[in-house]
């Protein structure tokens, strides 16, 4: 322990960091966004004008109001820090925005496939695997087992299809294709789809249940593609627990993460949260809330993305109330996906950056971040263990 100023200073391998990411919540259009087709998009800001105004009051105390006009909040002298934070990296997917975070930045967007897979891959995918596929097609993952799922039960074929995003998934019904082996089959695509078709994550998607009634279930998993080293390799390396909520395992495909927690759904995702801030009194607790995305934003459910938006609030005090004095707590998002745009894709945007502490500073105004690695930066400052090659730490800017 050593003193400044008065006050102790705790060891930094003893503090702890949760980082939350409320994913697709964007800000506002990156300047570069006219060259992603994305020029308008405001998730949050948009989504508060469709609805008559969010009521978000605990978002807004930390300062959510202070970084973009957001129709129902006001700027006021937040107990939080605030600012927004813009992506170097390019494209503008859940892989890019979660790898930059931690210290990488991807200088060219991840592949794909707005109409459907090479013939050639798709035959030495069949040949490995032993079957043949259905689809093969972008496609919303719930509209395509309803409609592939009957020819799919009778076949045995499994079934592939894509998305706005750098992604190559694979769905089967769980008694027609059991878990291990769709697993095995979604190993097999990882191996092939490297360089040229280095997609960004492949995702196996079981779903059970009758024709006219099929479900997704929560056993899905995503095989991702690996960039480096990050900043939640030092942690780890340094003795200090990562804990993954939610599919933070699955986008690093666990390098740096020395535990992840399957969730289902926002709420439980905050459930979860709360009972790894019970377990792990150190070290990184790393959360992403999906149902944002997954369930409004690329339906564009603008009512339901703000529902989900005003329910994590409303839950929001029971995660500040379970902080430690010394603990940091971090909220900000991967990208945008605007549900009041046309499309269904997601949208280059700003994100937002809240970061609250007892013992940190409050109000302080901290701009517009160059990078999203300048939250690898700050954990790394935070956690005394190497910084990333790029991003810029705003520890000091908030501590006392």
């Amino acid at each position: 322990m050593s003193s400044n100023g008065g006050f102790i200073l705790a060891d930094p391998r003893s503090l702890r960091t949760i980082l939350i990411v409320l994913d697709s919540v964007g800000i506002g259009e990156l300047p570069d966004a006219p060259e992603y087709g994305d020029a308008g998009s405001n998730t949050i800001g948009n989504i508060a004008k469709a609805v008559g105004g969010l009521r978000i009051p605990n978002l807004e105390k930390l300062g959510i109001g202070n970084i973009y006009p957001i129709e129902g909040t006001k700027p006021l002298k937040a107990t939080g820090n605030y600012g927004k934070m813009q992506e170097t990296s390019a494209g503008k997917d859940t892989t890019n925005g979660h790898w930059e975070f931690v210290g990488v930045q991807l200088t060219r967007p991840l592949p794909t496939y707005p109409h459907g897979f090479p013939n050639d891959l798709i035959e030495e995918f069949e040949r490995r695997i032993g079957r043949k596929i259905l689809g093969n097609k972008p496609a919303s993952g719930t509209e395509i087992i309803n409609e592939l799922g009957g020819l799919h039960v009778k076949t045995g074929c499994p079934i592939v299809y894509t998305s706005a995003d750098s992604v190559f998934q694979v769905a089967a019904h769980e008694e027609v294709i059991p878990l291990d082996e769709l697993y095995r089959i979604c190993k097999i695509a990882r191996e092939m789809l490297t360089g040229e078709h280095g997609v960004g994550r492949v995702i196996a998607r079981p779903f059970i249940g009758s024709h006219g009634k099929y479900t997704r279930t929560g056993n899905r998993h995503d095989y991702s593609l690996h960039f480096g080293r990050t900043v939640l390799n030092e942690l780890a390396d340094a003795g200090l627990p990562v804990i993954g909520v939610g599919k933070i395992y699955d986008i690093y495909g666990g390098s740096g993460i020395t535990k992840g927690i399957h969730t289902e759904g926002n709420m439980d995702g905050v459930d979860k949260t709360l009972e790894a801030m019970q377990q792990y009194p150190n070290g990184l607790l790393f959360a992403n809330l999906v149902d944002f995305d997954m369930l409004y934003g690329h339906r564009n459910d603008p009512k339901g993305f703000a529902r989900a938006i005003e329910d994590f609030d409303a839950r929001l005090p029971e995660i500040l109330a379970s902080m430690r004095e010394d603990d940091m707590l971090m909220i900000t998002a991967d990208h945008g996906c605007d549900p009041t745009t046309p499309g269904t894709d997601h949208s280059r945007e700003y994100v937002p950056l809240l970061v609250y502490g007892r013992l940190l500073r409050q109000n302080v105004d901290l701009g517009i971040r160059n990078t999203f690695a300048d939250i690898g930066a700050t954990l790394a400052d935070r956690h005394g263990v190497p910084k990333p090659s790029i991003g810029e730490s705003f520890y000091s800017v908030i501590a006392r």
